[in-house]
């Protein structure tokens, strides 16, 4: 017998196959409103990965600009949009090749650090994410770099 462990939702996003412990830092990117209801499971077992979070929101869908910033957290999560209990669209995130206001240069001598300024950065490399901050042109590994 097959059973669910969260509520489906009738309208919203699902981001599913996030890696394990990393579901706190998708809810910092989407920052939600006190109103919204959302769902966070940790650690779920996962055929894929072994191990996963997934988030829900309900009665909103994401922006692009959130979709490209959880790439950077967790490149091989799904975004499924649900209208009226069904999946309407379906897709794996994708990091884009530029990340603009998105992250935060983990060069403490980057001009980005010292003046407030919109961060820009090029993707080297999308396994292992890789990212060149066009201001100090440093090259960082993700997980050198705070995702926002």
């Amino acid at each position: 017998m097959k059973h669910l462990k969260v509520d489906p939702i009738k309208e919203g996003t699902v981001i599913d196959h996030i890696p394990a412990n990393k579901a706190l830092q998708v809810m910092s990117i989407i920052k939600p409103e006190k109103d919204d209801v959302v769902t966070v499971g940790i650690n779920f077992h996962s055929k894929k990965f072994g191990r996963k979070d997934i988030v829900k929101i309900e009665g909103r869908e994401l922006t692009t600009s959130e979709v490209n910033s959880i790439a950077l957290v967790a490149p091989n999560a799904n975004v499924i949009i649900i209208r009226d209990y069904d999946v309407v669209n379906k897709r794996l995130v994708q990091i884009p090749d530029a990340i603009i206001d998105s992250a935060v240069c983990g060069n403490p001598k980057c001009i980005t650090n010292a003046e407030e300024m919109t961060t820009r950065f090029k993707t080297v490399s999308r396994q292992p994410v890789r990212l060149r901050c066009e201001y100090c042109e440093r090259i960082f590994h993700i997980d050198e770099l705070r995702v926002e």
